[in-house]
């Protein structure tokens, strides 16, 4: 038994160095650890039960007192800054105490006197405005008229508008004597807007022209020498890019001497010749080349008219142009 126990011991028991030097290491926080558990609770133990609920309530009575006085505190020193309200009521009141209320009767406003209007309950003030109003000449020619002066209240319009009668007169409204009556000067224009010849006129005389600038000058040029020149103001107009408006506005500054223009011979003229004409275009030209082949020479201008194509609107236009 007893070395039973000696095995026992010293396979269970027996401890190594280190090991001995551990379990102390532990059984040292182990108590440590114990001591702090029972040592701190009787040093920060906080009341309990009744104790507990009174000291609560200590606490809860002291914030609610400091909350008071910092309320009252900033009461006192908003007091001096408070304004009092003002009352619509009380406004209304008082300014219904500011209207005048005078004797009411029939007057005439453009012959009655200061007294007069007093009498009425008007202003001082207002009754000099009315007194200059009168003075210089003007007259009240309908009741509603007294609403126009300035500084009488509208409630003083309204109850003085049907005691008004205002009498006829034949005295014309005079201007005030200070006023000064400006007259519009009269200008004499004397400036003449220059007239140009269509069939002489070069560029810098159709630029003088209003709303022709240098583009516009030289297309009529051009156009003028294609015809072989003018024989219409009329055919101004007809100018690429020249607008309508514009040619209306320069027609009355246009005028053209009869010159004799640049004819065609239909009879001797090729193709080439006739279409370069601005009234005579490619298949009109070709077709009177087809009539001269079929028929031959024309015999007279007027022949071009039985080329069933060419109508007496182009008859017209390309006449002053062509010959035999």
């Amino acid at each position: 038994m007893k070395q039973w126990w000696q095995t026992v011991a010293k396979d269970y028991f027996a401890f190594s160095k280190k090991e001995g030097i551990a379990i102390l290491f532990i059984a040292i926080i182990a108590l440590c650890l114990w001591l702090f558990a029972h040592y701190l609770p009787s040093q920060n133990s906080v009341p309990k039960g009744k104790e507990t609920f009174q000291n609560e309530l200590a606490n809860l009575q002291i914030t609610v007192d400091s909350s008071r006085k910092f309320y009252k505190k900033r009461e006192f020193d908003n007091a001096d800054y408070a304004q009092p309200k003002r009352s619509y009521n009380n406004d209304y009141a008082n300014a219904s105490k500011d209207v005048v209320k005078g004797e009411l009767f029939e007057f005439d406003p453009n012959t009655i006197g200061a007294d007069g209007w007093k009498r009425l309950g008007v202003k001082d003030k207002t009754i000099h405005t009315i007194q200059n109003f009168v003075g210089k000449g003007y007259r009240f020619r309908q009741p509603e008229d007294i609403k126009k002066i300035y500084g009488l209240r509208p409630a003083d319009a309204d109850r003085l508008v049907p005691y008004i009668r205002i009498k006829e007169s034949n005295t014309e409204v005079k201007a005030p004597v200070n006023a000064y009556v400006s007259k519009p000067p009269v200008y004499t224009n004397t400036y003449k807007p220059t007239i140009i010849d269509i069939n002489i006129a070069d560029t810098s005389a159709y630029i003088s022209l209003p709303g022709i600038g240098s583009k516009l000058a030289g297309r009529i040029i051009n156009f003028r020498d294609k015809l072989g020149g003018f024989v219409s103001v009329d055919q101004v107009g007809e100018t690429y890019g020249l607008p309508d408006s514009t040619f209306q506005k320069i027609k009355p500054r246009l005028q053209f001497t009869a010159i004799s223009v640049r004819k065609i011979n239909i009879n001797t003229a090729d193709i080439n010749e006739l279409k370069s004409h601005p009234y005579i275009r490619w298949n009109i030209g070709n077709a009177i080349i087809n009539y001269k082949q079929q028929h031959g020479n024309f015999t007279s201008v007027a022949d071009l008219l039985k080329i069933n194509i060419i109508t007496d609107e182009m008859y017209n236009k390309m006449m002053p142009y062509l010959t035999l």
